[in-house]
């Protein structure tokens, strides 16, 4: 089976809205590692690999995480 990754980062940033931490400019740490450095290298992410509990979100990971969360899980108004 082959891997959509860029599907992966999208769900993954998507469901980060909801663990939103610091006035929401991070996130919990609880996601693949694989993909927060994937996330990183986009610009998305501050550094996952510290010892903290959480990452910061970059000004445009925090825009980019809400707009992927309403677009995949949010239903439009009837």
């Amino acid at each position: 089976m082959e891997y959509d990754y860029e599907a992966i980062d999208e769900a993954t940033l998507a469901l980060m809205f909801l663990t939103r931490t610091h006035g929401d400019a991070a996130t919990w740490k609880g996601y693949d590692w694989d993909t927060t450095n994937r996330l990183h290298e986009k610009g998305l992410l501050g550094n996952p690999t510290t010892k903290n509990k959480s990452i910061p979100l970059t000004i445009e990971g925090q825009a980019k995480c809400e707009e992927l969360f309403k677009k995949l899980f949010v239903k439009e108004a009837e």
